[in-house]
């Protein structure tokens, strides 16, 4: 269940951003956002969210409510492009919450043993998972520079946890979101003197049944294994009830700190 307060203490209508915005946890978080009271307008960001079916239902179903825009959030001009078009649209952010990542893909598997790495998959999974996430950030924060309460949250891993990492394998991902978590625990540290209403934070999802964990899905219990919809209400109920002591956590979707 998620709060009457979409951000706490917010008292004013909340214009929020999610990216990975076409399927999975970002168009749940999506659907659950237009669903709350508190939201005014919801921005969704996808690599093709203007011509997204699903997210065209949405339009159709609660109208200028949702916008979509399509970015490549990996490309430097797309992020720009991005940032012009959020200004037009509008002045503030309240939440920002970027879904998008990368597991696996065509040609892109999670490495079993150091001899299957490669610069070429390094360098695809980073961009999406550490890279996009802080260049997104910092393409947006003039619209988090006000005073009313917002937050910065992103999907982060558990298999990202050096702490908590006692299975190996998985070089690319486990790294690419330890990288992300180093940014954003830096980017909360700044942003504790720039935008000190804005409270950053890391996202643990658990397993959720999206494209991106369906080829691993096999020896998670069913009880673990959440649907997209049961996701974002826990992820964005973490959300509600965040404060500006919060930023710079990594929490997972039971409101647990994982180890970095």
């Amino acid at each position: 269940m998620i709060p009457d307060q979409i951000i706490q203490g917010l008292d004013a209508p909340a214009n929020a951003l999610v990216t990975g915005a076409s399927s999975g946890i970002g168009l749940a978080v999506v659907r659950a956002l237009l669903a709350h009271a508190q939201v005014a307008r919801v921005i969704a960001v996808a690599r093709t969210a203007e011509h997204n079916d699903a997210l065209a239902a949405l339009v159709a179903r609660h109208g200028d409510r949702l916008v979509c825009l399509s970015a490549d959030i990996t490309r430097a001009d797309d992020l720009t492009a991005l940032a012009v078009r959020v200004a037009a649209t509008t002045d503030r952010l309240h939440l920002i919450f970027n879904a998008a990542g990368i597991l696996h893909a065509p040609g892109v598997r999670p490495e079993k043993s150091v001899v299957q790495l490669n610069a070429e998959t390094l360098a695809e999974v980073f961009a999406l998972n550490a890279f996009a996430p802080i260049l997104l950030a910092r393409a947006l924060l003039p619209r988090l520079k006000h005073t009313q309460p917002s937050v910065l949250a992103s999907l982060s891993a558990r298999v990202g946890s050096i702490g908590d990492n006692q299975l190996g394998g998985w070089y690319a991902y486990r790294a690419s979101k330890a990288a992300q978590n180093q940014l954003y625990r830096t980017l909360a540290v700044e942003l504790r003197r720039t935008h000190p209403h804005t409270t950053c934070v890391l996202l643990h999802p658990g397993t959720v049944d999206t494209p991106l964990s369906l080829p691993f899905q096999s020896n998670v219990p069913t009880e673990k294994l959440f649907t997209p919809e049961r996701a974002a209400r826990q992820l964005l109920a973490i959300v509600a009830g965040l404060k500006p002591s919060d930023s710079g956590r990594f929490i997972a979707w039971d409101g647990r700190d994982i180890p970095w």
